[in-house]
């Protein structure tokens, strides 16, 4: 049992088996294999390590967004001039990453908590013929305060307890009041970071200096780096109108994409703005869609001959959300020598088709599955013959070695 034992630990230790190789002169077959193999060697070289750096290990960027917009706007309605700057136009002011600046609105001057009759919204869900129509102290969903129980016969609509008198917003400002709102400028300070690698970057690149952005206006081609850009040209780029979205107000979003190789030089490392439409009515759209544009309201209060008042302002803009995506990438042996891996692996597809064609479609399919397969037969052993009846009743015969004695001599 020992020298068995022993015998089998010492061919696992110290004996290598490989595998048997047929080597087949078919010229379809080795073009067809040929072909694979380049194709996964362009994959690897091409797709792995030169457009996707497989080669490197990745980090993803904190980042920090400060913006700060800039424009002036005149109005004269009804006799009344104003002058809109950026304080009046920007909600909320702080500069965060997501604001709106505001192109148009409707305004509600002089309101104070009264009793008023309901607006009529035309598609008769505030509207009463009797007192029994409006329950004392309910509201209706799409009306504006509680009911008194009173029925206006003047405008057919209930009596309600509100800010009076109520908000009239059924026909939107047409062109938009602030349509020179697209002459706005915006600027966007970006900083990112990369703790992986303890890489701080800035928009503000090194060829964006203080004199480059006095004069500078952000362009695709011309001006790619340039961090102030034209309101009219972000809403143009996200594939919106202007004038329409101004009007009833619509989203944006600004993505600022950083994809650095921090194995070439960090200067190499910068930003690329890009522009998409988030909601609202793009150039070819022709369907209407329901609920469309964007609007909030807010409203300031003040007192008059001692009664609380309030200017309420239903606002229509253009949202602008900034998102920022970094991704930086450094050489690392690990990843490198995983994507290696990976590509041997895919070698071995080229063999797997190979033996398909050589052993089901090529017509002498029969003879390379001989030359592929080798098959083993083990001998079976020969039974002895049973031994019959008639042998068995013969006599046995002895022979004894003093069979003739001297007596018979």
């Amino acid at each position: 049992m020992k020298p068995q034992i022993k015998r089998t630990l010492s061919n696992f230790f110290f004996e290598y088996e490989t595998p048997r190789q047929v080597l087949v002169r078919n010229k379809r077959v080795a073009v067809v294999c040929r072909i694979i193999q380049m194709g996964v060697l362009a994959y690897i070289i091409g797709w792995v390590f030169m457009y996707e750096r497989g080669y490197q290990t990745i980090d993803i960027a904190i980042g920090s967004i400060f913006t700060k917009m800039k424009g002036v706007s005149f109005t004269n309605i009804s006799g009344k001039e104003r002058i809109w700057d950026a304080a009046d136009f920007v909600f909320p002011e702080q500069g965060d990453s997501s604001f709106v600046v505001m192109t148009n609105y409707i305004a509600s001057v002089g309101q104070k908590q009264d009793k008023c009759p309901e607006l009529p919204d035309g598609k008769n869900k505030n509207k009463c013929m009797t007192d029994e129509n409006c329950d004392e102290g309910k509201y209706k969903r799409t009306g504006n305060g509680h009911m008194t129980g009173r029925c206006i016969s003047n405008t057919s609509t209930c009596e309600i307890y509100s800010w009076c008198p109520v908000e009239d917003d059924r026909q939107i400002p047409d062109p938009p009041i602030l349509l020179t709102a697209e002459n706005y400028t915006l600027f966007i300070k970006n900083s990112i970071t990369f703790r992986q690698f303890n890489v701080v970057r800035s928009n503000l690149v090194e060829s964006v200096n203080q004199s480059y952005i006095n004069t500078c206006l952000y362009h695709p081609k011309t001006d790619p780096l340039c961090p102030i850009f034209r309101l009219g040209d972000i809403v143009e780029r996200s594939g919106f109108n202007f004038s329409e979205i101004a009007r009833v107000g619509g989203a944006i979003g600004v993505l600022i994409d950083w994809d650095c190789n921090l194995d070439l030089s960090i200067r190499h490392c910068k930003p690329k703005y890009e522009f998409y439409g988030l909601y609202g009515t793009a150039k070819n759209d022709k369907e209407e869609k329901p609920s469309l544009g964007y609007n909030f309201r807010y409203a300031k209060y003040y007192v008059e001959n001692g009664v609380e008042k309030r200017t309420l302002m239903k606002v229509f803009g253009v949202r602008i959300d900034i998102i920022v995506h970094g991704r930086a990438g450094k050489f690392d042996i690990i990843p490198t020598l995983t994507a290696i891996g990976s590509g041997v692996g895919i070698f071995g597809v080229a063999t797997v088709v190979c033996d398909l064609l050589l052993l089901y479609f090529v017509p002498k399919r029969d003879f390379y599955k001989n030359m592929k397969f080798k098959h083993t037969e083990i001998p079976e052993e020969k039974p002895a013959l049973p031994q019959s009846q008639t042998e068995k009743d013969l006599p046995k015969v002895t022979c004894h070695s003093n069979l003739f004695s001297r007596r018979s001599l």
